[in-house]
């Protein structure tokens, strides 16, 4: 069962709450429609029951709140908006990713595509599909973990009849094996329609709680809709002849040609037209919506109403298979191992040709920029090697490295893929270790793939002379990959703080721009042997066999430590780390 209680929103600027002291259940093996008209608080109710809307309130899930549910991906299916994903990402591949996230075999993403009718389009990329075939695809999405409740947001908005009918049989068919069923709807006949309850909502308050038979009947009002060119004439005759009998009809003019009527029927109106002469177009019976019926009016205590009401409920259609089907029921626990965060950042990043590219563009940019400067002969060995002129903040292979780390969280924001569970990019601490392992890994293979090939390239235009001694090599080796590595990280945790790509990628310039001159005016003592701070037994451990090369590499490794691009850098991460802890990292990580 879903219970919400006092659910109340924080009020924006001196405006009333979206919603106030909301207060309602939705029980297992029923479908619930939240009903309200745009603007009636509907989205922000739901946001609050997921904590994603700060206010007051709690919802409970089976008597538990969502923040205390180990897996809250097998408990709540969600459907906030359209269904979010990077448009060149294939169906499959975005719903393989979310497995990783719901920590459910990627298997039951081919079942669940099956499920609702996208077993054909699979690897149809997302920015290819319909309205239609993007919602069954947010259906699918929240039931990969196989859950208990849904909380559904318009899933029926801009839907054709087949695809609302598909819909509805669905929905049934999770409340018929005893699941619970939420979903919002500004249609009052679609309520009436495919729901078992309706709790209807109107400027954030709750008007009615009702079944639907009696949410029909107090509601909906039988009309009969008439288009006639002498609309005067007719609601004239219609209203004169209903006061001579003594009865309650209301005529409602809706233009020109059209007349509304309420407390009559067909019959009785054809005859009343054919009495007086008056030509009609159409005479037909409707259901209307009589508008959010006052508390004291819920039960329909009133019996003249009674009569002009209907009571019957609508026909729920699950179209031509009958109910729809669902997928199996997962048996297994989904686990919390140390794999799924990262086999979702691995799918988030290679799912798409985003990064492919941006690697394909830096080794070309690389080649490009060291050729040149080789031919001209101003550059130093090590220089050639990065492609890393004077005139550039960094080089190639560093800058790209900074993007692919900048979109890792960017690309979250823009199209996120977690927003069906939690609303927004969730900072979970396993998956910042994910993403910063995966970036920092495809950053020092980046730089490294970029060194060695500007290597054999030079070489094999310019000869060996061209390149650095090979003594060198370990120590420009790891500062190519520290360099990479630091900005990759730098453009994560700025992504991730900011919230948007561009954020950065500004961060990862910042630091050779604005963070390396200030650190460069920071006054330094005189330098010393970098091994003189070791003690003895360590030194001459060290020195043994190789002395002089292996010193030398040791002092090359520590001049590289403290360079003042490097402290910048280190400088950098740390701030950016600690606003990233300081403005989201929550304190219960679930993976």
């Amino acid at each position: 069962m879903l219970q919400a209680i006092g659910l109340t929103s924080a009020p924006r600027r001196d405006q009333p709450p979206a919603v106030d002291d909301l207060t309602f259940e939705a029980r297992p093996g029923s479908v619930t429609a939240l009903l309200g008209a745009q603007g009636a608080g509907k989205t922000t109710a739901l946001r609050l029951m997921l904590g994603l809307e700060q206010g007051r309130g709690v919802a409970y899930f089976r008597g538990r709140p969502l923040h205390r549910i180990a897996h809250p991906a097998r408990e709540v299916g969600v459907l906030l908006g359209d269904m979010p994903g990077h448009p060149g990402r294939t169906a499959k591949g975005q719903l393989r990713m979310l497995c990783d996230a719901a920590g459910v075999p990627a298997s039951r993403a081919d079942e669940l595509l099956d499920v609702v009718g996208l077993g054909p389009l699979r690897d149809e990329r997302l920015g290819n599909l319909s309205l239609g075939m993007d919602r069954r695809l947010g259906i699918a999405a929240a039931l990969l973990g196989d859950p208990h409740t849904l909380l559904l947001d318009a899933p029926s908005a801009d839907l054709s009849p087949r695809e609302t009918s598909w819909l509805h049989g669905l929905l049934r068919a999770h409340a018929a094996q005893g699941g619970t069923v939420l979903y919002t709807t500004a249609d009052p006949k679609e309520a009436a329609r495919a729901a078992d309850h309706v709790v209807t909502i109107d400027a954030g308050r709750l008007v009615a709680d009702q079944d639907a038979a009696s949410f029909s009947g107090t509601r909906l009002r039988p009309r009969v809709a008439i288009r006639t060119p002498h609309a005067a004439r007719l609601a004239d005759a219609l209203s004169k002849e209903a006061r001579a009998g003594r009865r309650s009809v209301e005529v409602v003019a809706d233009g020109g040609t059209r007349l509304t009527v309420y407390g009559s029927s067909c019959p009785e109106i054809g005859e009343t037209a054919f009495r007086h002469g008056v030509l009609v177009h159409q005479l037909a019976d409707e259901i209307g919506d009589s508008g959010p019926v006052p508390a004291a009016r819920q039960g329909g205590d009133d019996p003249r109403d009674d009569e002009q009401r209907t009571t019957a409920r609508l026909p729920v259609q699950t179209g031509a298979g009958g109910a729809a089907p669902l997928p199996p029921v997962l048996d297994a626990r989904p686990t919390r191992g140390p794999l799924r965060p990262f086999r979702y950042e691995l799918r988030r990043m290679f799912g798409v040709r985003t990064s492919p590219l941006i690697a394909a563009a830096v080794l070309l940019v690389s080649l490009a920029v060291a050729l040149p400067l080789a031919h001209a002969g101003t550059t130093p060995p090590a220089g050639l090697l990065a492609a890393w002129p004077a005139l550039l903040p960094l080089p190639p292979a560093a800058m790209g490295a900074g993007l692919i780390g900048a979109l890792a969280y960017g690309d979250e924001y823009r199209h996120p893929a977690l927003a069906g569970a939690r609303g927004t990019v969730p900072r979970r601490l396993g998956l910042l270790l994910a993403k910063l392992a995966v970036t920092g890994a495809v950053a020092v293979l980046l730089a490294l793939v970029a060194a060695a090939l500007d290597g054999a390239a030079l070489r094999l235009l310019y000869g060996a002379d061209a390149l650095p001694g090979p003594g060198s090599w370990p120590a420009l080796g790891a500062g190519w990959a520290g360099l990479a590595l630091g900005c990759a990280w730098a453009g994560l945790l700025g992504a991730g703080v900011f919230r948007v790509t561009a954020a950065g990628v500004t961060s990862v310039i910042a630091v050779p721009v604005l963070v390396v001159p200030l650190v460069k005016k920071v006054p330094t003592g005189p330098s010393a042997h970098p091994l003189a701070g070791l003690p003895e037994p360590v030194r001459q451990l060290v020195r043994l066999g190789r002395p002089h090369e292996t010193d030398s590499w040791l002092i090359g490794m520590l001049r590289l430590v403290t360079r003042p691009e490097a402290t910048a850098l280190g400088l950098s991460l740390t701030v950016l780390f600690c606003a990233f802890v300081f403005t989201g990292l929550r304190r219960r990580a679930r993976w």
